[in-house]
């Protein structure tokens, strides 16, 4: 059983990462018995942190609004894990929160042992972040984006998409992907009665959000990431053809800059349609597939494969009439 003060401490981090808990789960959770878990609440309350009750046979507690935040206990691996997270936040893609990200990495540094701040110091010297070429985010609404995820309740909100046609919204949200460029939000679309991908940079969200909503079955997020990726690499093509290569799917989909759907027509062959911004462009990364492919009722790309093919044998002539040294 866990001394009280080390029970507080993961008590406060049970409220904080689940909404609603009942008497009998945080109970389990902890090792105690129910009255042990009321008297918790009430030290919390003393201690200033506003913990809500609900009673009932299912009542149970949520951390209210406006508590103070808590002290963290971190291991080793989390303080350096938590520095070079600040560090990155100090030259990322969200607005504003550079200069508290630096405040934030200065207070922590001071209380390091030596030996984590050697290596949090290596990392600041010797690795240099790239900067961001994303749009910036404002953290308000990622805050708020997160919360509505986390506690199943609709947002509304105004979007403004790539074609520029602005619109209200109302969807139920799941998850936040990260591209390190962008910022997405995945969810399910109410009026479209499907699922929809919406940049957050795109997204002015109207408070206060809906009600709570019960949560539809999802894929494993490594398939919710790769959807994204598929979606955000699609989204913006000019240009797009279907196209039959003659090698295996696996093939095809291990030579694939971006993750796209690749059907399996046999051993041997396979159909995708890429896209780009132009066929010429299209033409090329099709010419880096390793693989004989046929294009399919598209005349632009076909165009674009003869200009290709001339102007690389006009090289090719060229080369051989350039004599040598």
């Amino acid at each position: 059983m866990l001394e009280t003060s080390a029970r507080l401490l993961r008590l406060l981090s049970l409220l904080q990462a689940q909404r609603d808990w009942t008497s009998t789960e945080l109970a389990a959770r902890l090792g105690v018995t129910t009255r042990t878990i009321r008297n918790d609440i009430g030290r919390l309350r003393e201690l200033g942190y506003p913990v809500d009750a609900r009673p009932g046979v299912a009542g149970g507690y949520r951390l209210g609004q406006g508590g103070a935040l808590p002290p963290l206990l971190l291991d080793d691996e989390e303080a350096v894990a938590v520095a070079v997270g600040l560090r990155t936040a100090a030259n990322g893609s969200i607005a504003g929160i550079e200069e508290t990200s630096v405040r934030a990495l200065a207070k922590l540094q001071q209380v390091l042992p030596a030996r984590l701040r050697r290596q949090v110091s290596a990392l600041q010297s010797y690795a240099l972040p790239m900067p961001s070429r994303g749009p910036r985010v404002d953290p308000d609404v990622l805050t708020l984006i997160a919360s509505a995820c986390r506690d199943h309740e609709r947002l509304r909100f105004d979007y403004r998409p790539h074609s520029g046609a602005a619109g209200r919204r109302s969807v139920e949200p799941y998850r936040l992907v990260n591209d390190r460029r962008r910022w997405y939000l995945v969810a399910w679309d109410l009026d479209r009665d499907d699922w929809r991908t919406f940049r957050v940079d795109r997204i002015e969200p109207r408070t206060p959000t809906g009600p709570r909503f019960t949560p539809r079955a999802l894929p494993p997020d490594q398939k919710i990431t790769a959807q994204v990726a598929r979606g955000v690499g699609e989204a913006t093509w000019r240009y797009r053809a279907r196209v039959i290569v003659h090698a295996p799917a696996a093939h095809v989909r291990d030579r694939l800059p971006i993750p796209i759907e690749v059907e399996s027509l046999g051993e041997d062959r396979c159909a995708f349609e890429p896209g780009s911004d132009h066929p010429e462009m299209l033409a090329l990364y099709l010419g880096l597939l390793g693989a004989d492919f046929t294009i399919v009722d598209a005349p632009e790309l076909v165009d674009a494969l003869r200009s290709l093919t001339e102007r690389y044998q006009r090289a090719i002539d060229a080369s051989r009439r350039t004599p040598a040294g």
